[in-house]
């Protein structure tokens, strides 16, 4: 499967799984990235990180590292 790190500027997919345990993953949920919501990746700085998308109607920065951690699919 892809993660969203992997995913290209303007590409619009659906979480599927999230990875990590603990508070980290808690962290993200949080955030409004569950299973099943839409993403679209807005912008990558240019050496990587963070990432920025929009979920649920704003928009959200997130590390690579974070970013490794959600399964999507388009």
């Amino acid at each position: 499967m892809k993660t969203l790190k992997q995913t290209k500027v303007g590409d619009k997919v659906r979480v599927v799984k999230l990875h990590g345990k603990g508070a980290v993953k808690r962290r993200i949920m949080d955030m409004g990235l569950t299973k099943g919501v839409d993403v679209q990746v807005r912008k990558i700085a240019p050496l990587g990180d963070p990432i920025e998308i929009t979920v649920r109607g704003y928009e959200l920065s997130l590390r690579k590292a974070d970013a490794e951690m959600i399964e999507v699919e388009i």
